[in-house]
């Protein structure tokens, strides 16, 4: 009976290496597999010219190497870049790249939608469809380097779907992406962002690495917060926060909290206060972040004077505080802004 072809690009080189093992195939090769796949990116088995003949009929036969397909790139005026990608079962995401100096950042795709449906945030308004695959989220790492000729040297995982949602995918995600035998971007140059969800919180802080969390918060009250994003219902403010102390605690990293200012909503002086009450005990730093309306949307960004004055406050009273102002809004490129729009 012919068993269906499996992705390479969804083994981590230990899975790769144990899968070997079970089928009497030297442990080393493994690793040459993974050199051809990520370092010389070819796409057939009979390319890569030191793995014997016989091995790489076992592997054309058992394997098969994925691809993304890009349809659709776009470049704002401030020079970010968008890319709707097609996954082999048909369903779009998007993915994009953020230049900064001599940073390149790409924000990922994690998810097929959304389950979690926050009032700002336009990824969950046609619901959730499916978990990205291991390969479908550092294929969009591949894409990119094939246009900029080099790796991103960020990766922030704030695309399309919430990462701790597709839990075991995000991690070995990341585990590929951290590997020195495939993309080698070091793990403090990865950023998960989450809504909170904290069990999955709390299995990444035992697994220790130096990855980056960062929390959109965008609230300090919980009858605020079940407003603006539904989860909270699951998972109070409170308990997050207790979660995210135990998790700076624990991994000694700090903890980012993103909270996006909405006019008349949450960014008076009194919810500043509310926030710096939350999170001034640990090791903590916000990013403020300047709303970017989605379409019929009826929030509104606040002005930038209350934002100043917002920031202000939480820098008085010692929390390191930035303002993000996201790049790309022109091309529904900027933080909030993703989303499945050509799907019917």
């Amino acid at each position: 009976m012919m068993t269906e072809k499996r992705d390479i690009k969804n083994y981590t080189l230990k899975e790769l290496e144990e899968e070997f093992k079970r089928n009497h195939i030297e442990k080393y090769r493994a690793a040459q597999v993974y050199f051809w796949v990520y370092k010389q990116r070819v796409t057939h088995f009979n390319d890569m010219r030191n793995i014997p003949i016989k091995l790489r009929k076992m592997l054309n036969s058992r394997y098969y190497i994925s691809q993304i397909q890009s349809v659709k790139f776009e470049k704002a005026n401030d020079k970010t870049e968008k890319y709707l990608f097609r996954l082999e079962d048909g369903n779009l995401i998007e993915s994009v790249l953020i230049f900064s100096r001599n940073r390149i950042t790409e924000c990922i795709s994690s998810q097929v939608g959304c389950r979690y449906n926050c009032l700002f945030c336009e990824s969950g308004k046609k619901g959730f469809i499916k978990n990205l695959m291991t390969s479908e989220i550092t294929n969009q790492v591949f894409a990119a380097k094939k246009d900029l000729n080099n790796f991103p040297n960020n990766i922030v995982f704030m695309g399309i779907g919430e990462p701790l949602d597709n839990y075991e995918n995000v991690i070995k995600a990341i585990q590929i992406l951290n590997d020195k035998f495939a993309f080698n971007i070091g793990a403090r140059k990865i950023t998960i962002s989450t809504c909170g969800i904290i069990p999955a919180i709390k299995k990444l802080q035992d697994i220790g690495w130096q990855v980056e969390l960062s929390i959109s918060l965008h609230a300090s009250e919980n009858s605020l917060r079940n407003y603006l994003m539904p989860v909270n219902k699951k998972y109070p403010l409170f308990e997050l926060i207790n979660t995210c102390k135990e998790y700076a605690d624990k991994s000694g990293r700090q903890v980012t909290f993103e909270y996006i200012l909405l006019a008349g909503l949450n960014d008076s002086l009194y919810y500043a206060n509310r926030l710096i009450d939350l999170i001034s005990n640990f090791n903590t730093k916000v990013n403020l972040i300047v709303y970017n309306p989605g379409f019929n949307s009826s929030l509104l960004p606040s002005g930038n004077d209350q934002t100043i004055r917002f920031k202000e406050r939480l820098v008085a009273a010692g929390i390191p505080t930035t303002i993000r102002r996201s790049k790309g809004s022109d091309i529904s490129a900027a933080c909030g802004q993703l989303k499945n729009k050509y799907l019917k």
